[in-house]
């Protein structure tokens, strides 16, 4: 063959390759998918610590009695912020509330308060779900996904002080391990063994619900079997609060009635409420979950995510961040829009915050929008900010389990611009024109972060 001919002979079989590429590519992607939907993901497990209380069932209870766990905060590092109220997890030995007793030994040294209430969700949730692994293998295939929104800036703070006065030899050498953002799932692995992935996130109020997609997509794509997944805040702080104050991010028209001031969607809002706690989620593959006979609260189908790319704080007002993030939720879950019947929004009883997620809403899903069940439950907890998406996660994961959605406390005239259909006065019971039940939730945080999952009642 002569050189002319050689190269055209290459030529025409670069091109065919060139042609084929396309069908290479489907056939990839159908590959993919099938993997994909052979390793379903369940939720096995709950735990929470929270101003409701802790103890999923407990706190599901409380959320639904209406009560509120807003109060007031006390103290004179705090006596300047014009914010008065917050969310406080009670300690004590009482049901419902928080204590070490049964925990995991750990070295003290190296927890901060916030990883004490990671902890407690943890063994919450891994007791619930039965799953407390002895076997090597068993525990290689089991995984954390833990994040927080703010390190303890305390922390930062009293070492910083302690500095500055030349008092080098008081900073604690545990003072870095305290405030690094992955310590509460490195601690959380360290106490039940689990050498599977060990991963952080600290996406702003995003965090609790990026941890529980990222981990969602763990399963799927097979680096793990079971992962205890969510977030954790201890963030009700002089500092942290003075801060948010300064933003003028929280609410100071209620503060002699702390229980009535989160309160989304409602003409009122005037800012949210800091609160503190953790929540966590045991995800599990469903065949693993079926052969130990687990009982299974949930399915998660699908996890999307997206950017503003607007503004540091302020999210665009016409809403298109987070309806792409839906949007991309739907996509991964192979759903249409018709098939959601219920939506617990991050609505944080911000003026703006609580309109631009409802206009969302309202232009994605159009005239569907009208029967879908929308709420917020911060009105009974308050922002957990790294927290916030994983306790709303948890309490979806109940509303399509138990086929009740808790109304929006505090919710009385409602005032985004938008007609949609808030829960509102009383807990409606869902009775859905489809099997299964499902829904989403979303959480949005600083930076334009956007992320919403969606769960589903299982069914076989």
């Amino acid at each position: 063959m002569s050189l002319k001919s050689s190269l055209e002979h290459n030529s025409s079989q670069y091109r065919k390759k060139q042609l084929n590429l396309p069908l290479f590519q489907r056939k990839l992607k159908r590959m993919c998918s099938s993997i994909h939907q052979s390793r379903r993901v369940v939720v096995t497990g709950l735990g929470v610590v929270s101003c409701l209380g802790t103890g999923m069932h407990f706190v599901w209870d409380q959320l639904l009695s209406g009560t509120s766990g807003i109060t007031n905060i006390k103290g004179e590092a705090f006596e300047q912020i014009p914010s008065k109220v917050v969310g406080l997890v009670r300690h004590g030995n009482n049901p419902g509330e928080f204590n070490l007793t049964g925990l995991p030994t750990i070295d003290g040294r190296a927890v901060t308060q916030m990883t004490q209430y990671c902890l407690r969700a943890a063994e919450e949730a891994l007791t619930m779900a039965k799953w407390k692994p002895v076997q090597d293998n068993d525990k290689e295939r089991t995984g954390v996904c833990i994040g927080t929104g703010m390190i303890p800036l305390e922390e930062v703070v009293n070492a910083g002080e302690l500095q500055r006065q030349f008092h080098y030899r008081k900073i604690s050498p545990w003072f870095i391990p305290r405030i690094l953002i992955n310590m509460a799932a490195a601690h959380v692995s360290l106490a039940y063994g689990f050498k599977g992935p060990n991963h952080s996130v600290s996406t702003a109020c995003t965090t609790g619900l990026h941890s529980i997609g990222d981990a969602f997509r763990f399963i799927r794509n097979g680096d793990a079997d079971v992962i205890v997944a969510g977030g954790c805040e201890s963030s009700v702080t002089p500092l942290a609060m003075a801060g948010f104050a300064r933003m003028r991010a929280l609410s100071t028209n209620f503060n002699a009635t702390p229980q009535v001031s989160s309160r989304p969607f409602d003409k009122a809002r005037d800012g949210f409420v800091m609160s503190e706690g953790a929540a966590l989620l045991v995800l599990e593959e469903l065949d693993h979950a079926r052969q130990r006979n687990a009982h299974i609260y949930a399915e998660i189908l699908g996890y999307g995510l997206s950017s503003d790319a607007k503004h540091i704080t302020a999210p665009p007002e016409d809403g298109r961040g987070a309806q792409r993030c839906m949007e991309a939720a739907l996509r991964d879950s192979h759903l249409k829009p018709e098939q959601i019947e219920h939506i617990n929004c991050h609505a944080t009883s911000t003026p703006l915050g609580d309109s631009v997620e409802s206009r969302a809403i309202q232009s994605l899903f159009k005239n569907h929008s009208s029967n879908i069940l929308v709420n917020s439950t911060k009105g009974a907890t308050g922002h957990l900010l790294g927290a916030a998406g994983s306790i709303e996660a948890a309490f979806t994961v109940m509303s399509v389990y138990t086929g009740t959605v808790p109304a929006t406390l505090n919710l009385q005239t409602p005032m985004t611009g938008c007609d949609l259909n808030y829960v509102l006065g009383s807990n409606i019971t869902w009775n859905s024109k489809f099997n299964p039940r499902i829904a989403l939730t979303n959480s949005f945080g600083f930076g334009g972060t956007n992320a919403s999952l969606c769960i589903s009642e299982y069914v076989v």
